[in-house]
């Protein structure tokens, strides 16, 4: 049985790269990569569900309010353009194409808050049974959307804490990995203004009517007695 020497030798150095691994986050990018995709994964699966319920939503508010034209153009315009964009787990590594995303959902938002809103001019519609039913599972859906969400920035600001911190960035550097968009705030340019707050002119002080002179009557002068 001969020994060699080269082999001797090459268990100590894998064992020490992968100490080195390791200590260094490699793992950790593995494990928090897989948790972005499943959080992602999430995501759109809350966000086709609210895909699909769109069309049966119209529906129903068009066999009241059949002339409401604008709000169902606009809630159709939203969701081709949420159709068009190809929702893959691939968007996270691709900051233009999730902003793209992200802004075609807050317009379907919009566009279904519209959409909800017309019942309030409708008691007809508000009573419907089925009107009732999908806005119940539009409403669990975005609550479920919001979880989703969160879930993923959570996920994803681990992520980008790993990418750029020491010494787990070098590792980053050395195998390409790269910091991940998270959503941010719809209309952010709009809450960054801070608000106006106007009291007005304050009320003139009450100046209390001037009090009427009050007559008394004339004092009666008694009559003489009689003799």
């Amino acid at each position: 049985m001969t020994f060699s020497y080269a082999r001797f030798y090459q268990y100590p150095l894998i064992l020490l790269a992968i100490i080195t691994l390791s200590g260094c986050g490699y793992n950790t990018f593995q494990s928090s990569d897989e948790e972005i995709k499943a959080a992602w994964a999430e995501v759109l699966n809350q966000y086709q569900r609210r895909a699909d319920l769109v069309p049966n939503l119209v529906n129903v508010v068009k066999g009241y309010a059949a002339h409401e034209k604008d709000v169902f153009t606009q809630v159709t315009d939203a969701r081709s353009r949420v159709g068009s964009i190809q929702a893959t787990a691939d968007l996270v590594n691709d900051e233009e194409a999730f902003k793209k995303f992200i802004a075609a959902q807050g317009q379907m938002t919009s566009a279904l808050s519209r959409l909800m809103a017309i019942s309030e001019n409708y008691p007809q519609l508000k009573a419907d049974g089925m009107f009732r039913d999908l806005q119940a599972q539009l409403e669990g859906t975005e609550n479920r959307i919001t979880v989703a969400r969160n879930r993923y920035i959570g996920t994803v600001k681990e992520y980008n804490i790993t990418v750029r911190q020491f010494p787990t960035n070098l590792t980053a550097m050395i195998f390409g990995y790269k910091t991940k968009p998270s959503f941010t705030v719809e209309n952010e340019q709009a809450i960054a203004v801070p608000p106006k707050v106007d009291f007005g002119a304050p009320a003139p002080a009450q100046t209390p009517a001037p009090q009427q002179p009050v007559t008394l009557p004339a004092p009666v002068t008694p009559e003489p007695a009689r003799q």
